[in-house]
């Protein structure tokens, strides 16, 4: 008979997971016993001497509680076991050095030479506490974790490359001055998983024992196997769990992380589906309108997002009720929160190309909270618009590669705050131009592969100054970009 390792139980991992909630009381009482020591009036010596020994005490007990959960938590074996051991050890001389303390802080008067030994013993227990706390930032966050913030001028003095810009939303976008010669996975792919997956799975924390901070390993996985199959990115681990439902508990990443934009999962789609190669050029890539859109925003270093708030978002509304999302959930619909503390939707069909009319029908549950709507490549017909029309604070809509035509547009009208429409590759042509012009709230509208016309293109032109039309690309690739965008009329 072969015994297998069954590894740590339930109960251990379970009072393992409280080290972190524990381990900031020593670290608390030290630092207060430090400041009541050398800060007190000395006339009080009696009560100084009782409070500080008393303060190490505790100190001492929860130090060495903290340790013991420390090491339940250590053994899920996803830490790095150089740094886990020297955070340990130093964590167990805390906690003796504390009880230590607490002696010598009761007898003090008693023996000169405690008296003499009390002061240095105080300062080694400082300096030993910050060691084992910045191990454990180091276990926890990355070992860059104190200078990943690091502002410009000093990171230039010290010889630190530049960080990439953030924008509103904090997701980097780097400007790529040569986007075509970009290594894929080292300018596109690398950056996104070093801020969003970088800090649970690196040299000195493996959740999951996994590290995605170097090629190989992440191409060898975790302890489920590999997490990237080349070619086939929807049964690829990582991308299956990106593209989870924000409520699931394998979504990653995991609450409380920044999650990725939806650009940014498309490059890592891309990258996956041509081969997971780490020494591709973007030129060496085949790439759709839709990536060339994406890539054209790392050649500006700009980000997609409006440079302005929708007057949806300054409107009070209910909650949509939790029944109604489930139902949506099971259809494959992926239904998040779109702006934080507040009841507006993204709901989103990616991972749903099946869904026709009578499915997407059970979205008028919940029509009252959606702002924004992405339904490409689903079954969706010019039936089911008039139950859009329906949503009135919707402002984005992706209805690209269905069978949406001219006249499901007319619905549209009437929507008061739709900003964006994405129709590439649809039915519509230059007759449905006429409906869009009629939504005064329109910005963009994306029109690739329709059966819309130069000319149909020009009529916009004079009804909608200033709506911007992307049509496609056209010459040399990226830089030519076919867009329209008509100035508004002086008046």
């Amino acid at each position: 008979m072969i015994l297998l390792d069954a590894g740590p139980s339930d109960w251990v991992l379970f009072f393992g997971h409280f080290h972190p909630v524990l381990v900031h009381l020593p670290i608390g009482m030290l630092v207060l016993a430090f400041i009541m020591y050398f800060f007190s009036k000395e006339q009080n010596e009696g009560l100084r001497q009782k409070s500080v020994s008393t303060i190490f005490l505790w100190a001492s007990l929860f130090a060495f509680i903290s340790c013991a959960m420390g090491y339940a938590l250590s053994q899920t074996g996803e830490y790095d076991e150089d740094t886990l051991f020297f955070h340990q050890w130093l964590g167990v001389a805390t906690g003796v050095i504390s009880a230590m303390l607490s002696y010598m802080a009761k007898f003090w008067s008693d023996e000169k030479t405690m008296m003499k030994l009390f002061k240095p013993a105080l300062w080694v227990s400082l300096i030993l506490i910050t060691i084992t706390g910045h191990l454990g930032g180091n276990l926890t966050h990355g070992s860059d974790y104190l200078t990943a913030y690091l502002p410009q001028p000093i990171r230039g003095w010290v010889g630190m490359e530049a960080r990439a810009e953030a924008t509103e939303g904090g997701n980097i976008i780097p400007k790529i001055d040569n986007i075509q010669q970009a290594l894929v996975y080292q300018q596109l792919v690398q950056p996104v998983l070093k801020q969003k997956c970088w800090s649970c799975h690196n040299a000195e924390k493996q959740k999951g024992k996994l590290r995605m901070d170097t090629p190989e390993f992440l191409m060898a996985g975790g302890e489920d196997g590999a997490i990237i199959k080349a070619g086939m990115p929807l049964e690829s681990e990582m991308i299956k769990r990106l593209l989870m439902d924000a409520s699931e508990e394998h979504h990653m990443p995991p609450k409380g992380k920044t999650p990725m934009t939806e650009d940014e999962i498309f490059v890592l789609q891309w990258w996956v589906q041509h081969g997971a190669d780490f020494k591709k050029k973007v030129v060496a890539m085949p790439a759709d309108a839709k990536i060339k859109t994406i890539l054209a925003k790392y050649a500006s270093g700009s980000s997609s997002s409006e440079p302005y708030l929708s007057p949806v978002f300054k409107m009070s509304i209910s909650e949509a009720d939790e029944d109604d999302l489930a139902s949506l959930r099971k259809l494959g619909l992926l239904v998040h929160p779109a702006a934080k503390d507040q009841a507006f939707i993204e709901v989103n069909a990616v991972n749903a190309h099946g869904l026709a009319d009578k499915e997407l029908s059970e979205l008028s549950s919940i029509q009252d909270q959606i702002v924004r709507l992405k339904l490409g490549q689903t079954q969706l017909t010019d039936n089911f618009m008039s139950q859009i029309s329906d949503m009135p604070l919707l402002i984005q809509l992706d209805l690209d590669h269905t069978q949406v035509g001219d006249k499901g547009l007319t619905a549209l009208e009437n929507l008061k705050y739709l900003e964006s429409v994405n129709l590439y590759a649809t039915k519509v042509s230059d007759a449905g131009l006429m409906s869009l012009a009629k939504i005064k709230s329109l910005k963009r509208v994306y029109l690739w592969q329709s059966k819309v016309t130069e000319a149909g293109i020009a009529k916009l032109k004079k009804l909608r100054p200033g709506l911007l039309v992307d049509f496609g690309f056209k010459g040399k690739w990226p830089l030519e970009i076919d867009t329209v965008k008509v100035e508004e009329k002086t008046k």
